[in-house]
Formats: C-alpha cells, sequence, structure tokens
C-alpha cells in the first residue's frame, strides 16, 4: 500500500468528532481511505461525508479547507496521507 501525504490537520472539534483539514497536494473523495498519523495519533478509515462550508461536497483538491468526521480524537499539524491500494 501506499500512502501520499495530502493534507494537514488544523482544527478539531471534539462535541462532533470532526477534522478540519487543509488539503495540501492532490485530491480526496468521499470513499478513499485515508490514515491520520502524528506523535500520538495513527488511524485509518474510509472517508464517508466531507464538507466544505457547511456544504457536503464528494471531491476536494489541494488549497482546500474540509471538514471530515473522523472515528479517533486528532490534533493540530497531524499528517493526513491517502491511502492507494
Amino acid at each position: 500500500m501506499e500512502e501520499i501525504a495530502i493534507g494537514k490537520i488544523v482544527g478539531y472539534f471534539s462535541k462532533i468528532g470532526v477534522a478540519a483539514i487543509k488539503m495540501t497536494g492532490g485530491t480526496l473523495q468521499v470513499g478513499d481511505t485515508i490514515k491520520i498519523k502524528g506523535h500520538t495519533t495513527d488511524i485509518e478509515q474510509v472517508v464517508e461525508s466531507m464538507q466544505v462550508e457547511h456544504e457536503n461536497v464528494e471531491k476536494v483538491e489541494a488549497g482546500m479547507d474540509v471538514g471530515i468526521k473522523v472515528i479517533e480524537k486528532v490534533k493540530e499539524h497531524d499528517t493526513v496521507y491517502l491511502v492507494k491500494q
């Protein structure tokens, strides 16, 4: 499996379990598998939904900010990777 760095965590909203991600490269679509890694973070999950400016979207690209529901707590500056099978 190949892991491609596509973004950084810029915020985490614990009440709703959502991570704010700044896309730094590539594209991300609903259904893609991502891995989030940091000093204490190491999770892998499938992207089930994404929002940009409170609107549901199917795909985001580099330069965009996106909110994604995550299965565990993440921290600012964690790196987001796209997992290619």
